[in-house]
């Protein structure tokens, strides 16, 4: 059984028992604007993601408010979860998780929020990552790649989030299973990593479909391999990175919502539904299809469940690519 099945089937039970679907409608309802945290800034996959989520919310009129984007930038994610914390007691925030969000307390020391401290909402999707360079870059595969990582360590340069996200954590797990090095350099937002690498300032990046799908389908960027266990269906001749010879540990992507702790039960409620009816709603369907992601809703109860599942497996797979933990 792999990684990813044992993800799955670590939160199967709670899943089975119901909570894959949304409650009955709550009584409350928000009355004031709802709040959406991205912990990262305009293009990146978490803005991308929430920006999907008010299209789908405003296009099947699935709420009597409206949802607005705000991006609570810094701290490699910290800033926005400690944003959400402090908002204790409040439904009228709700905010995108990703995976960033447990691995970042397992590798910062004075990290004061994780998700655990906060009210799980619903798990939406599991996301791929694509590893893409510029069009005209001499690397043709995986294998050309690092080769020229073994011949020049520390020379290329790869651009990315946070240093605690899955594209630094495969970045690490790639350089340990080859032996080679090359540097990560950070920058806040999505558009920023896309701009580095098409200007020629990097020469790879990591990204979601989402934010890299445009520039590929322009002729702009070359996919060498993709992060997942299968083959997408939009990028059929693009080899996994397990079948161009680099077997390391699945890292795989989540995202959902949280919401502040200490907010109402049938707040929590209104918000699980919600989300269940999005995640059911022809247009929600539409972007998964188009943005190659993998369906998995969970609801509130389930959502708990897969970060206490999930943030053990992930601190085995963050101590298997060198990084050092701190809890």
């Amino acid at each position: 059984m792999n990684r990813r099945d044992v993800l799955r089937t670590g939160t199967l039970a709670i899943a089975a028992a119901g909570t894959v679907v949304g409650p009955a409608r709550a009584a409350w309802q928000p009355s004031r604007p709802v709040e959406i945290v991205a912990h990262n800034g305009p293009g990146s996959g978490p803005d991308v993601f929430a920006r999907a989520i008010v299209s789908t919310i405003e296009q099947e009129k699935l709420s009597p408010v409206r949802f607005q984007v705000t991006n609570r930038v810094g701290g490699g994610g910290a800033t926005a979860m400690n944003y959400v914390v402090d908002k204790r007691g409040d439904p009228g925030v709700v905010s995108v998780w990703t995976s960033l969000w447990i691995s970042l307390p397992l590798v910062q020391a004075e990290a004061r929020a994780t998700v655990r401290d906060m009210t799980a909402i619903a798990r939406l999707v599991i996301e791929p990552a694509l590893i893409v360079v510029r069009a005209d870059s001499p690397f043709k595969t995986m294998a050309d790649l690092i080769e020229a990582a073994r011949q020049k360590p520390g020379q290329i340069r790869q651009s990315g989030g946070s240093v605690t996200a899955r594209d630094n954590i495969v970045r690490q797990l790639l350089m340990t299973s080859t032996g080679t090095r090359w540097s990560f350099i950070s920058f806040p937002a999505g558009s920023e990593r896309i701009a580095a690498l098409l200007g020629g300032h990097v020469e790879l990046m990591i990204a979601e479909p989402t934010e890299a799908g445009e520039q590929v389908r322009a002729g702009r960027l070359r996919v060498l391999a993709q992060v997942t266990e299968r083959r997408l269906a939009g990028f059929p001749d693009v080899p996994t990175l397990k079948e161009a010879g680099f077997g390391i540990p699945d890292v795989s992507q989540a995202r959902g919502f949280v919401a502040p702790p200490g907010i109402p039960a049938e707040a929590i409620a209104y918000y699980e539904d919600l989300f269940a009816r999005v995640a059911k709603s022809a247009t929600w369907q539409k972007y998964i299809q188009d943005n190659q992601f993998e369906e998995a809703f969970l609801g509130a109860q389930a959502t708990a469940g897969f970060f206490a599942d999930y943030e053990p497996r992930l601190r085995t797979i963050l101590q298997e690519a060198g990084v050092k933990v701190a809890r």
